[in-house]
């Protein structure tokens, strides 16, 4: 055996093996280089400004199919080819750089007086409910493990038992939108016809018609204290649709008290702020804002989505909004600082439905992917996928208690009677407990496939699958007293539900 010398490990100079290979790795090392120096390029994220400078340089303004984000992109590819082929160190020539100082104001846009007043009110009045929805979250901590189990088998057993109720036509057109009204009396339907529509509930008999709309409704939305206060002039209910205006309404008047424009495009889904003193509003122009209930004025206008926004709402707390678009991206902002909080990257179609969880830091969104992904704020990621529906999920609602159950409710009504209130419960402390429990306990969906389904929202499992008598649900909602749930559908009806053997 040919004893191994050091003479053959002498390098031959042609340790890459030969000169095509040096000249490949020299390009990829070019091309690594070229692309760490496009990313500290500055360029504009106005789309005409993105026009300009492409337009500037003789590349084409758009290419077919291209996209805003798209565009920028090829722009950046471009001058990181311009200058690789000048060998410039420089980011880019004077006048870009120049554009890149005005740049910075495009994302810090000085706000209005009255937004910065609208920021620290919110500051005071979401803390103290932080504060006391995390308190209340460290006792319900501490529940035994019997206990849990005990509420969880009693609580999804009623759900299991939701049946249809009936069904009412409610429109000439599709039920876009359904709310129960806080206190689980009124229903409220939003139509395609450009109508509100009040209904009692369960009776479904007509209560008032709103006409104000010259086009499809997308929205509607209960004021936080609607119907415990039905004065002239109060706001009880606020609608956004497709002839671009916000309509604010009283329960006394068939005319809208306040007409909002500013949207450049038709409005999706409105929002009440939990205090009341503000509604946000989704539209295809890309932008959501927020509205001042008591002045009337927009009081911020936010982009960030590349497509329409869909979907709009806000947490519980009153510090955070969120917003689902049609580019399939998920926003949560801060109100108190214009920050967005979160990211909700992780559909591949259009969200059309978003809802916080009472707990505060959990959110479902519903896509045209027919999935519902569930995300946790704390860790800043999705927690879960449930595989939903066979279609569009429309809609996804969160069950949200009443401050009192019914049982204690039936007693507040029946003090002063000579009935005793204690037929109706046996144990108050007990009835509190659970009613707290059950709060965010499970949640609604409603999809394409014409289903609106049941889901707990601790593990996530399906719990009840109800059937309509329409192709698309477009729309559904869970009364705060936990008797009834309505859809809207596509056959211009909507169906209420409610577990049997029990008193509505």
């Amino acid at each position: 055996m040919a004893e191994l010398t050091f003479d053959t490990l002498v390098d031959d100079g042609n340790y890459l093996g030969s000169e095509r290979a040096r000249l490949e790795n020299k390009v990829i090392l070019d091309e690594l280089e070229r692309k760490k120096k496009s990313r500290t390029l500055a360029v504009p994220t106005d789309d005409n400004r993105v026009k300009a400078r492409l337009r500037e340089i003789g590349e084409p303004i758009t290419l077919f199919g291209e996209r805003q984000a798209d565009r920028r992109d090829r722009l950046i590819y471009v001058l990181s080819q311009i200058n690789a082929a000048r060998g410039d160190d420089v980011q880019m020539d004077e006048d870009s750089s120049d554009e890149s100082e005005d740049e910075q104001e495009e994302f810090y846009t000085e706000g209005s007086l009255e937004l910065l007043a609208a920021r620290r009110y919110l500051a005071e009045y979401s803390l103290p409910r932080a504060q006391k929805r995390i308190a209340q979250q460290r006792i319900d901590s501490k529940m035994p493990l019997g206990r849990i189990i005990d509420l969880r088998k009693k609580i999804f057993a009623e759900v299991k038992r939701y049946s249809n109720l009936g069904s009412q036509i409610g429109d000439e057109r599709p039920i876009s939108q359904v709310r129960f009204s806080p206190n689980s009396k009124i229903l409220a339907t939003g139509s395609w016809s450009g109508t509100v529509k009040l209904w009692n509930v369960p009776s479904c008999t007509t209560l008032r018609t709103l006409r104000g709309h010259g086009d499809r409704v997308g929205g509607v939305a209960w004021h936080p204290q609607a119907t415990l206060s039905q004065g002239d002039g109060l706001v009880n209910l606020a609608s956004g649709a497709g002839d671009m205006c916000v309509n604010l309404w009283s329960l006394n008047s068939d005319a809208p008290l306040s007409v909002m424009k500013g949207h450049a495009d038709r409005i999706c889904r409105v929002a009440f702020h939990p205090s009341g003193d503000y509604v946000a509003s989704a539209s295809f122009d890309t932008t959501w804002r927020l509205w001042d209930v008591n002045t009337s004025k927009e009081l911020l206008l936010q982009e960030g989505h590349s497509k329409e926004v869909y979907s709009v709402e806000i947490q519980d707390d009153g510090a955070l909004v969120a917003s689902g678009g049609l580019d399939a991206i998920g926003r949560v902002w801060d109100l108190r600082t214009g920050r967005t909080a979160m990211v909700l990257d992780g559909h591949v179609q259009a969200i059309f439905a978003i809802s916080f969880s009472p707990n505060g830091y959990q959110i479902a969104t519903g896509a045209g992917d027919d999935t519902i992904r569930i995300w946790d704020m704390r860790s800043l990621k999705a927690l879960y996928t449930i595989p939903a529906h066979l279609s569009n999920v429309s809609d996804v609602r969160f069950f949200r208690s009443d401050a009192l159950p019914p049982s204690k409710a039936v007693d507040v009504t029946m003090s002063g009677t000579d009935e005793d209130p204690d037929k109706h419960h046996d144990d108050p402390a007990s009835d509190l407990e659970e009613w707290k429990y059950r709060s965010g306990l499970y949640l609604a969906s409603s999809g394409y496939d014409g289903f609106v389904k049941l889901w707990s929202a601790d593990d996530w499992q399906l719990q009840r699958t109800l059937t309509t008598d329409s192709g698309k649900v477009m729309s559904v909602d869970l009364s705060s007293d936990g008797q009834l749930l309505a859809s809207g559908t596509y056959n211009r009806n909507f169906q209420l539900f409610s577990p049997e053997d029990m008193p509505v």
